[in-house]
């Protein structure tokens, strides 16, 4: 392939990399120009399809997108558009999808959530990027492998397994985190508990907002797939859609229990305020007699009591200690146990 630029981790035509796909053989590497050939050329590509994936921060890459005269049009259109869910429809014989998924770099950053715009047609599945996206990563370690695809849908079934299996390593990341704030909790260290409950719960939401419509949306495609799609391909598509769908479902049990420690650890802190509040106010109703006394005696006019008896200060100290018992027994010694 061309020489890559670190800039944008592409070729000067914006390709990030190329696959053709021979049934029965390895994937190969191709570049821009040869697949543009393949492309234009439907007896050399015979029975073979492409994958073409792009660098949507190239330029070179966006302007190919918006005028190869292949692509359908809702797919160009939708290249730069602000969506927050799923888009999964058929436009004459191509499959137009945007998907959402993780950066490669994940870090349980609520807003670290990355889009994927796909374009599938029987000889050629289309990618397009802004950001690198873990489960595209993992598909493309696969094809390196030598994995070979039958078709461009089974590629795309294979691309939301690996979705689903990045979504299901994240959750049993988040579960893990969850057990440790759940021993913090038990541990009384609520103020980590409280802060990494939250930063989990906006996650985990925001991921379930945007992946929970892929499943629906798939199962409602292949309920009128195009004719190109085959049986087998149906299945590997439905199958994915039950995997992934199955792991959206652990995702929202997991909300669930992230709720259920939140509110638990609302009453805990509201149960220590109200201990705190309580021993305050009790100290301060002991302290009163004290400060009463020390108020009326610290006056300097005449007729102080005990002025002038010659154990009158230590009369004022039993009086005093006598009283404070007694309102500390009767607020601490007769409390329901």
């Amino acid at each position: 392939m061309e020489t890559l630029y670190s800039t944008y981790g592409s070729d000067r035509n914006g390709l990030i990399w190329g696959y053709r796909f021979t049934p029965g053989q390895a994937p190969v590497l191709v570049d821009f120009t040869t697949a543009l050939d393949l492309l234009a050329n439907p007896e050399q590509r015979g029975c073979d399809f492409l994958w073409l994936h792009f660098s949507l921060a190239h330029t070179a890459a966006e302007r190919w997108l918006r005028t190869d005269p292949g692509l359908p049009e809702g797919f160009r259109e939708g290249l730069h558009e602000r969506l927050n869910s799923t888009r999964l429809e058929q436009e004459a014989d191509a499959l137009i999808a945007v998907l959402h998924d993780v950066p490669f770099d994940f870090n349980f950053d609520p807003a670290a959530v990355a889009t994927v715009h796909l374009c599938l047609q029987p000889h050629v599945l289309v990618s397009a990027r802004l950001h690198p996206l873990r489960s595209v990563h993992q598909l493309r370690q696969a094809v390196t492998a030598g994995q070979g695809f039958r078709s461009a849908a089974e590629l795309l079934a294979q691309l939301l397994q690996e979705q689903a299996n990045v979504l299901a390593g994240i959750i049993r990341e988040a579960t893990g985190k969850v057990d440790s704030i759940e021993d913090s909790l038990l541990a009384n260290r609520l103020a980590l508990s409280r802060r990494g409950l939250g930063d989990l719960r906006r996650v985990l939401v925001r991921l379930q907002r945007l992946l929970a419509p892929e499943p629906a949306a798939l199962f409602r495609l292949l309920n009128r797939p195009p004719a190109w799609v085959s049986e087998p391909d149906q299945r590997d598509l439905r199958q994915a859609a039950e995997e992934f769908s199955a792991t959206v479902a652990d995702t929202a049990t997991l909300v669930e229990r992230v709720k259920l420690l939140q509110e638990e650890l609302a009453a805990r802190v509201q149960e220590q305020s109200n201990r705190t509040l309580f021993i305050l106010t009790m100290v301060t109703v002991l302290a009163l007699p004290i400060n009463l006394t020390a108020a009326l005696f610290g006056m300097n006019v005449g007729g102080i009591p005990f002025s002038q008896h010659p154990h009158g200060f230590l009369l004022i100290i039993v009086l005093l200690s006598v009283l404070t018992g007694t309102l500390a027994y009767i607020t601490f010694g007769r409390r329901p146990r």
